[in-house]
């Protein structure tokens, strides 16, 4: 059965994660090497911090690289692998890892500088993101225009069917967010994020960001990774490091990227990291697949009694 492995991205950090997986060799000595690489104590941060301080995007993006490697690496070790791998906006970087193109070491700190560059280019309390549940994707787009007024607004990610995410200025979202429901919406949710991501405010960030990106090594992938701003399989690593940085400020393309996998026969679609966003989506987009996830000891254990087979 033909297997991807989707790493979440930020907004599904909270305080607590990884705590199960503790017991686990492989991610234990993830998270220590991730402490030593940053010179912080990530792992308290992880497991013991305070929610404000996580939520900042220098800190929420390392948190979860660190602890969606780990996850990976437990399954790693026990001979499961995949043949795809994605993943949302920030988990692009695990997915490379997981895809044997990126390494762990400077991935971390790459995450790190990226969290750090997109909380800079705005100041906190500027902007954010809102989930638009319930309208198609005309619709949203006819609500960006109303509500804009001057400001940024835009789409950010295409999720799946009746999910679309808005990014841009506070004000600009909250007036989306009153029109959105006039115009029908089941709900509308702001995001646990502290930038607004994936708009032209982060225009500036990506050019300073593609510079850091220059440093990296990064090789050809050896699974099959596809890119959120392409919904398309990219396996050149010097195309790949330029579409990192205009990811920054383009839409994600999330459901297009699963319905290529499912074109291309996966059955099998694992999310490994914290939270459950993921297969939510997936179960929107496709409900007959099997979606497993790797986030805690239960569905750790639920995931390798699925997988008696390597992927």
């Amino acid at each position: 059965m033909k297997t991807a492995f989707l790493f979440p991205g930020q907004g599904s950090q909270y305080v607590g994660m990884g705590a199960e997986l503790m017991q686990y060799t492989e991610f234990a000595r993830t998270m220590e090497e991730a402490d030593d690489i940053l010179g912080f104590p990530l792992t308290r941060m992880c497991l013991h911090g305070q929610e404000e301080e996580l939520t900042l995007t220098a800190n929420a993006q390392p948190a979860l690289f660190a602890v969606s490697v780990g996850a990976q690496r437990i399954l790693a070790a026990r001979g499961i692998h995949c043949q795809f791998t994605a993943g949302l906006s920030l988990g692009e970087y695990s997915a490379l890892v997981a895809a044997g193109a990126l390494d762990f070491a400077p991935g971390l700190r790459l995450v790190r500088d990226r969290g750090t560059l997109m909380q800079a280019a705005t100041p906190v309390g500027t902007g954010g993101m809102l989930a638009v549940v319930g309208l198609d994707r005309d619709a949203v787009r006819q609500v960006c225009e109303e509500a804009r007024g001057g400001e940024v607004l835009s789409c950010a990610n295409f999720n799946c069917p009746g999910q679309v995410v808005l990014t841009g200025h506070f004000a600009a979202l909250e007036r989306a967010a009153k029109i959105a429901r006039q115009y029908g919406a089941k709900r509308t949710v702001m995001l646990p994020v502290s930038a607004p991501f994936h708009s032209e405010l982060m225009a500036k960030c990506g050019e300073q960001f593609a510079a850091r990106l220059a440093e990296v090594e990064l090789r050809d992938p050896t699974v099959a990774f596809v890119s959120n701003v392409t919904a398309a399989f990219e396996m050149d690593a010097s195309r790949i490091r330029v579409l990192l940085a205009r990811q920054l400020w383009s839409p994600v393309l999330w459901e297009e990227s699963m319905r290529l996998l499912l074109a291309w026969g996966v059955e099998r679609f694992v999310e490994v990291g914290p939270g459950s966003v993921l297969s939510g989506f997936m179960k929107r987009i496709n409900a007959r697949v099997q979606v497993l996830r790797v986030e805690n000891a239960r569905t750790l254990g639920e995931t390798l009694d699925s997988l008696q087979e390597v992927c």
